[in-house]
């Protein structure tokens, strides 16, 4: 199954009713007032549409190009380029499990395989309630907690398929979910708007957010001449053969 249509060609987007049209137009506005050149706004302009919609739809892609005096060839072409933003209607929450190389290793490929089983969906499909999308990703930049599983781009550290699993129940079920570091969860729209560049305004939001974890600053603080409680360190392989010859 493709999204290729075949027959006649589609009629021009139609466009947003006048109300939502004034107030993405005066977001707009802000958004490229920051840009020596209007068109270097285009990708927080793409989140401001998925904002909107869930997803980039081609209403949205007539309305960048329309601000941004672009063609909608050029719009579509970055829109279809980057992962982050969607080509068609999506959940609430947007469950991303890191598939790489390290986390698959570690567990990701069987925490997908699991997921799609327990939601009854495939890879880039929603429930049905529209609640939870899920999808197979590349490198979540978080490989010393792998497997990492993403919600709306908030990390899931050290995840296992039984914790996955109760995550995105509760997801479900509208219970408040965690994140293991960052921010608390949004909807999916909100962290598009969010990534538009517009201010968290929650409560504490932002001071959440934090910066790099234990795992991820270990070798800096090594580095630096400090002892960081390592945890459970594995011993270097010279090492080991040499307890197991003994």
């Amino acid at each position: 199954m493709t999204d290729i249509a075949l027959g006649m060609p589609q009629l021009p987007a139609p466009d947003y009713p006048a109300e939502v049209r004034e107030r993405l137009a005066a977001d707009a506005a802000e958004v490229i007032a920051r840009y020596p050149d209007s068109r270097s706004a285009l990708l927080p302009l793409l989140h401001l549409t998925q904002s909107e919609e869930g997803y980039v739809s081609r209403t949205g892609i007539r309305f960048c190009a329309d601000v941004l005096g672009l063609t909608t060839a050029e719009v579509t072409a970055v829109a279809t380029f980057y992962t982050m933003y969607r080509r068609k209607p999506s959940g609430d929450y947007q469950v991303g499990v890191c598939t790489n190389t390290l986390c698959a290793v570690m567990g990701g490929d069987a925490i997908f395989d699991e997921l799609k089983e327990h939601l009854g969906v495939g890879n880039n499909e929603t429930t049905a309630d529209g609640k939870v999308t899920l999808e197979h990703i590349e490198c979540n930049a978080a490989c010393d907690y792998a497997p990492v599983v993403m919600v709306n781009w908030e990390f899931f550290d050290n995840q296992t398929p039984e914790s996955a699993k109760a995550m995105v129940d509760d997801l479900l079920a509208g219970r408040p979910v965690a994140p293991t570091r960052g921010a608390p969860l949004c909807t999916y729209k909100d962290t598009a708007r969010i990534l538009a560049g517009f201010p968290d305004e929650r409560e504490g939001a932002v001071e959440a957010s934090g910066g790099a974890g234990h795992a991820s600053l270990i070798g800096l603080r090594i580095a630096r001449g400090e002892s960081p409680q390592l945890g459970k360190v594995v011993h270097q392989r010279a090492e080991a053969t040499t307890e197991e010859g003994e």
